[in-house]
C-alpha cells in the first residue's frame, strides 16, 4: 500500500503555544513583556505631558530595542555590537521629534527620553532586568521632579540677572504670517531687546496663525515693550496684539 505517511507527533515546536507554563519561563518571553511594560510606564508619563513622543512610541522604542538586543544575544553571545546599532538608530528617531520653530528649538527632551527609552528596552533584553527598573525610575524622576526645579531655576536666574522677559503674541490671516513675522523681528531689531523664542501655531482651523514672540529687555521698560506692540498694531492685517511680562510655558 503506497500514500504518505503522516506521523501522529506533534511538531516539536508546537509546544511553545500548547504548553503555557514553558512559554512563561522562557528567558525571551519574561525580558519583552517587562521591556514593554517599563516602555510603557515612561510613555504615560511623557502621555499625561501632552508630548510628542507619548505612550505608543516610548513603548515601542523600548520593547524593540530589547527584542534586537536578545536576538543578538542568542545569535552572538558575550557581544555588543547589536546594542551599538540600537544606540545609532533610536539617534536618528530622536532626531526627528526635534523641531526649529523660528529661534527656538523644542523636543530636546522628548528625543532624550527616546535615548534613555531604548537604554531602559536594551538592559531588559540582554537580562539585566534590575537595572532596567533602575533607569525607568530615574528617567520617570527626572521628567516629574526635575522639571520644577529647572523652572525655579530659570526664574532665579532671571532676578539676578535684573533682565525681564516678555511675551507677545499676534493673531494675523495665515496669508500674512510672514509678513506679519518680519514686521515682527525688524521692531525687535530696532528696539534694545534680545530675541529669546518665535513660534507660530495655527488656529481657527488654519486661517489664522499665532505668532508668539519671548524677548528679553535689561531692564523693565513697559514702554519699549508697548513701542513693538503698537508697531504691529499699524498694520491692517494684524488681527490682535497681547503682551506680557514673564515667559511662555513651553519645554
Amino acid at each position: 500500500m503506497t500514500g504518505c505517511y503522516r506521523s501522529n507527533m506533534p511538531e516539536p515546536w508546537l509546544h511553545l503555544w500548547t504548553d503555557t507554563a514553558a512559554l512563561l519561563q522562557r528567558p525571551t518571553f519574561i525580558r519583552l513583556v517587562f521591556a514593554l511594560a517599563l516602555g510603557a510606564l515612561i510613555g504615560a508619563e511623557r502621555q499625561w505631558r501632552q508630548r510628542a513622543a507619548g505612550l505608543r512610541t516610548n513603548t515601542l522604542v523600548c520593547l524593540g530595542a530589547a527584542a534586537f538586543v536578545d536576538l543578538g544575544s542568542q545569535l552572538a553571545p558575550g557581544t555588543t555590537g547589536v546594542i551599538a546599532y540600537v544606540v545609532s538608530g533610536v539617534g536618528f528617531l530622536g532626531a526627528g521629534a526635534i523641531i526649529k520653530d523660528g529661534a527656538s528649538i523644542r523636543g530636546l527632551n522628548t528625543a532624550a527620553t527616546l535615548w534613555c527609552s531604548a537604554a531602559v528596552g536594551a538592559c531588559a533584553g540582554s537580562g539585566h532586568l534590575l537595572e532596567a527598573v533602575f533607569v525607568t525610575v530615574l528617567l520617570v524622576g527626572i521628567n516629574l521632579v526635575l522639571r520644577p526645579i529647572s523652572r525655579f531655576i530659570d526664574r532665579r536666574s532671571a532676578i539676578h540677572d535684573i533682565n525681564v522677559v516678555y511675551t507677545l503674541r499676534v493673531v494675523c490671516p495665515a496669508e500674512s504670517e510672514v509678513q506679519v513675522r518680519a514686521l515682527l523681528l525688524r521692531a525687535i531689531a530696532e528696539r534694545r531687546l534680545l530675541l529669546r523664542h518665535l513660534r507660530t501655531a495655527d488656529i481657527g482651523g488654519g486661517e489664522e496663525v499665532s505668532i508668539s514672540a519671548e524677548v528679553e529687555a535689561e531692564h523693565r521698560d513697559d514702554a519699549l515693550i508697548d513701542g513693538v506692540a503698537d508697531a504691529l498694531r499699524g498694520d491692517e492685517t494684524v488681527r490682535a496684539v497681547e503682551r506680557a511680562q514673564g515667559p511662555a510655558e513651553s519645554e
